[in-house]
């Protein structure tokens, strides 16, 4: 993921065009995100909980409510594209890797589901997944809708559309569709990352400048929601949403603070590179998890979560570093004969990728 127009996949390459704090914050987010995947599929297969579960309960009310901001912050630099170079960008750009990583996924775990339901299930199962998105990927088929809203009511108020998205996120609708829940819930997020893009910089600036008044921040924040967050509130319309937006700015802030001292740049590479863990921490997650679990080298439930996230994200910058000594960069890199971008365009859009 590069950080210039979205938390996910995107804005040049160029170190001097970096923000050096959306990295550090990216970073804390797919780290987040693989924790959970790794920690709640330990737990499920043990069919016990560790102390790596509270982590990611704490986590909950910002750990997506932040990786969607981020994404919409840098979206104002190219929402007046044109549609076509606007649509490859933003549309194209995350169905190639959807498409390309969920078949990825159906080969590792075809065999798996044939076994239980027949070669014909697997077939259903997977043309399925374009309307109901597949297991850890749903991020990236969520994005290119909001991002095609978003242009598409450019000339609705934004006011309006804002206040709409956080009735939706409060109004928790669970009707079992991903898409529709995951948008009603989400939106409000992406949005504001967009519509206050400029107010989000300017609090990272303040941080900068006022680390000890930021550090105190977080301190009281950290205390808040984990007070809501065990005391079974966090989910309350109103309270859910103020969570998702305060700890959406406490992983800015805390990634302006980290960037500021220069402090873990492993966290910082894990942020250039988010797309990577994203796209392929399901299979060293899996493989790490399979093997820790039975052979019982380790036992405490916690610890193990703990070695499968680190090897989730491991394994994929890994898996990455050996795609491009093999020649196997389309797996990371969309390849140009899945632009449709004008070809004026094509030379600056690459260098953004």
């Amino acid at each position: 993921m590069n950080g210039n127009e979205t938390a996910t996949i995107a804005a040049p390459n160029a170190s001097s065009e970096r923000i050096d704090w959306v990295d550090y914050a990216k970073g804390i987010c797919i780290i987040m995100v693989v924790m959970m995947h790794s920690t709640l599929g330990v737990e499920l297969a043990a069919g016990k909980t560790g102390f790596m579960h509270h982590v990611v309960e704490f986590a909950r009310p910002f750990r997506m409510p932040d990786f969607f901001l981020i994404s919409g912050l840098f979206l104002a630099r190219v929402i007046n594209r044109d549609w076509r170079t606007y649509l490859d960008r933003k549309v194209m750009h995350f169905a190639y890797f959807y498409i390309l990583w969920v078949t990825i996924q159906f080969a590792f775990k075809a065999p798996g589901m044939a076994a239980e339901g027949g070669w014909g299930h697997v077939g259903v199962m997977y043309l399925e997944s374009f309307i109901e998105p597949f297991g850890t990927l749903w991020f990236i088929y969520l994005l290119p809708i909001f991002f095609v809203v978003t242009k598409a009511t450019l000339r609705v108020p934004a006011a309006a559309i804002w206040f709409v998205g956080a009735a939706l996120e409060m109004s928790h609708i669970a009707t079992g569709w991903t898409v529709i829940d995951e948008f009603a819930a989400r939106f409000v997020y992406f949005y504001s990352g967009y519509l206050f893009a400029s107010y989000v910089f300017a609090m990272a600036d303040r941080a900068r400048a006022w680390p000890l008044l930021a550090l105190g921040g977080l301190a009281l924040w950290g205390i808040v929601n984990a007070t809501l967050v065990f005391a079974g509130v966090s989910t309350l319309p109103i309270i859910s949403l103020a969570l998702g937006f305060a700890g959406a700015c406490a992983i800015i802030t805390t990634g302006v603070l980290l960037a500021r001292k220069g402090w873990l740049g492993g966290l910082r590479f894990c942020g250039e590179h988010s797309i990577v863990i994203y796209l392929a921490f399901f299979l060293p997650m899996a493989i790490t998890r399979t093997l820790l679990l039975k052979t019982g080298i380790v036992t405490d439930i916690g610890v193990i979560a703990m070695i499968v996230t680190a090897m989730g994200v491991l394994g994929a910058l890994a898996m990455w570093w050996g795609a491009r000594r093999a020649g196997l960069n389309f797996l990371f890199e969309r390849p140009a004969m899945f632009w449709i971008a004008p070809n004026k365009h094509r030379v600056a859009l690459q260098a953004a990728e």
